[in-house]
């Protein structure tokens, strides 16, 4: 019989493929079909020699390239090991897939704007399926670590909390051996497992005081609060990127294809995607979510609303600037000396 591990790796290994290849072939359809429509003629021999060469491009590409590359990654276990901070399938598919895509939805746009009269707006299936498809392998180069039949429950709320609740301690016995030390004095011994170091007296950790969350064991709120992490995977990945799919879907309004903003609105949503290629625990990866997204999304959506109005949410610009500022605040501002004092809320 065919193991489990075999079957997961084969839907896998299907599942991907179908969002590397669809995109294109969708994408590039529509092109052929509106190129079509705007030359007038009856006859389709523009229209399916576009669509040959997509399925030329698709074939060779995943046979020169994909194919080859995810055969070295299960083949040779030492090639896979050297692979530190990245991930190569959503390299791939960001470059062959994400990036002719968007050109030939650009393509699309302009093709239509020969059209008497204008379209009112434009499909939103290509930037759907384009960012689905993304999404979709990202879920699964995340998902593959993970069981998908044995229930695993979600620790990390308990890690976090076991972890502030050692903290607590530790710093709580720190201060009553200080204070034991003040009121008692007894003979100084110069011992390095009793002294504390100079930097933990100056600059004790923080203690933060979390409200307490109820836990459930049993019953219908027990069976409601159960977590798992590969629920939580599908859940953020969408959420991650919904910020990206907004932007992408601004390019549908009139207002900006009939203009140039099109081009800077599709260009810096590609560049936003680029952070994809790394892993998800990447130490880079929160930096460069602020450079690639939204510090690019800032510029674009402030000169989008300056110059056409609110075409674009303005929820979406409050979020990018605090999201700067937060991040900019308490990694860089907060370890000043001016900034550094602790202080605790008893409210």
């Amino acid at each position: 019989m065919v193991s489990e591990k075999l079957i997961k790796i084969l839907v896998f290994e299907l599942l991907e493929f179908a969002a590397f290849s669809t995109p294109t072939l969708v994408i590039v359809e529509q092109f052929a079909t509106a190129y079509q429509t705007t030359m007038g003629n009856p006859e389709k021999t523009h229209y399916w020699l576009i669509v040959s060469c997509s399925i030329a491009y698709v074939a060779s590409v995943t046979l020169l390239i994909w194919v080859p590359i995810k055969v070295l990654l299960f083949k040779k276990h030492r090639f896979t090991k050297n692979i530190v901070g990245w991930r190569p399938v959503m390299m791939m598919y960001v470059i062959l897939t994400t990036l002719p895509s968007f050109s030939f939805s650009i393509a699309v746009t302009e093709v239509q704007k020969n059209k008497n009269p204008l379209p009112s707006t434009l499909p939103d299936l290509p930037v759907s399926l384009v960012l689905t498809s993304l999404i979709v392998v990202d879920i699964i180069e995340k998902l593959r670590i993970y069981p998908l039949k044995a229930w695993q429950k979600c620790n990390e709320d308990r890690h976090i909390h076991t972890t502030t609740l050692h903290q607590v301690k530790t710093v709580t016995d720190q201060v009553k051996q200080q204070e034991e030390n003040t009121s008692f004095p007894q003979p100084a011994r110069r011992t390095e497992a009793s002294q504390p170091s100079a930097e933990s007296t100056q600059n004790p950790s923080p203690v933060l005081e979390e409200p307490q969350e109820p836990s459930f064991h049993s019953g219908v709120l027990g069976a409601m609060s159960q977590q798992d992490h590969r629920a939580q995977i599908i859940l953020w990945s969408f959420v991650l990127w919904s910020d990206t799919i907004e932007m992408v879907r601004v390019a549908g309004h009139p207002a900006v294809y009939k203009s140039g903003w099109l081009y800077p609105v599709y260009i810096f949503s590609f560049i936003s995607l680029l952070r994809i290629i790394l892993t998800p625990q990447n130490p880079l990866h929160n930096s460069l979510g602020i450079f690639l997204q939204d510090l690019p999304f800032v510029i674009v959506r402030l000169s989008l609303i300056i110059a056409l109005g609110t075409v674009t949410p303005v929820l979406g610009l409050c979020k990018n600037i605090l999201v700067m500022v937060s991040y900019v605040y308490f990694n860089y501002f907060s370890k000043f000396k001016a900034l550094s004092t602790f202080e605790t809320s008893s409210f």
